[in-house]
């Protein structure tokens, strides 16, 4: 089988296992992406996650990951779901990001990733791979770049012409070469809506987060007390922040999601709509059982729910 007609198989099945898009990518050492995180680095810039210093060489080489990997297998899977429009600018209800209103994306991306990869060996024969989601030293986005999946907006996230930016990513390291996908020019123009609609001035300047601003992170990724500064900027959000993205032109065109994991929970939307009374323990992990939401624990989403109320209801 010629590198053309496997390139061709792996993109059909992906999109057959129910994923929106599919590209494909020469493994190399990301040297531009290494210089920028590691200026990002340097500037304090990603906060308390000191888990972004640690494996700085697998992160910008995938080779370092997978010894023999040829090529970078970029997946994208969309969570966009029609409910969530009437949630853009709801400003008096507790708010959840989006991604995080149906089942945690991890599990569900990793199996039908490790399908694709099954799938490639099957017609190969054999063949070595790995996959990832978000759980691992990989650069999702910057290889989703280079295969041609969309272009980093001013907002750091990767767009994409007929998705927008309501998707996840996963990646299939393979020790195969195939045909490598052209990378996508900038569509951001002159646009500066989501610099100017960020709440707490995250980013900074275009194409640059400073993700110890960023809600997303202070909501989720922060331990302990949030700086009594960013309070009444979290606004609604109890976890994670869509600001950007809901302004973005470019999500005009996002895409329903094709898996139904990652359709909102209808018990999770009606706390939103409902909610200004504490939620115990047990309330807590029964309602976000199998959910991203979890990750910021019970403690955490207290303390941002406290934040909310204040802001919402005194």
């Amino acid at each position: 089988m010629t590198p053309i007609q496997l390139s061709t198989l792996i993109k059909q099945h992906a999109l057959e296992l129910g994923f929106n898009a599919c590209g494909i990518a020469q493994a190399d050492y990301l040297d531009t992406e290494a210089r920028r995180l590691e200026e990002w680095l340097n500037q304090d810039r990603h906060g308390s996650m000191q888990w972004m210093e640690r494996n700085f060489e697998k992160r910008v080489d995938p080779r370092q990951l997978l010894p023999g990997t040829k090529s970078v297998i970029s997946v994208l899977s969309s969570y966009f779901h029609p409910d969530h429009i009437t949630q853009i600018g709801q400003s008096h209800t507790p708010q959840i990001a989006k991604y995080a209103q149906g089942r945690d994306y991890h599990k569900v991306l990793k199996k039908k990733l490790g399908a694709l990869l099954d799938f490639i060996q099957e017609v190969t024969g054999h063949v070595q791979g790995r996959c990832f989601v978000d759980s691992a030293p990989v650069l999702d986005k910057a290889w989703a770049v280079k295969a041609g999946l969309g272009w980093i907006g001013k907002n750091s996230n990767l767009l994409n012409k007929q998705l927008g930016s309501y998707f996840f990513l996963g990646e299939v390291l393979i020790d195969v070469p195939l045909v490598y996908d052209t990378i996508e020019t900038d569509h951001c123009g002159a646009c500066t809506q989501c610099l100017d609609a960020c709440p707490t001035d995250a980013i900074y300047e275009p194409y640059r987060v400073d993700a110890s601003r960023c809600i997303s992170y202070l909501t989720i990724e922060h331990k302990g007390e949030i700086d009594q500064k960013y309070h009444t900027d979290i606004q609604n959000w109890v976890f994670g922040c869509d600001v950007c993205q809901d302004v973005c032109p470019w999500n005009k065109h996002a895409q329903l999601a094709r898996f139904t994991d990652f359709h909102p929970r209808e018990k999770v939307v009606h706390w939103m709509e409902h909610s200004r009374d504490h939620l115990s323990d047990e309330d807590f992990n029964r309602l976000f059982e199998g959910a991203a939401v979890r990750r910021a624990t019970y403690e955490g989403f207290q303390r941002n729910l406290d934040i909310v109320h204040q802001n919402l209801f005194s």
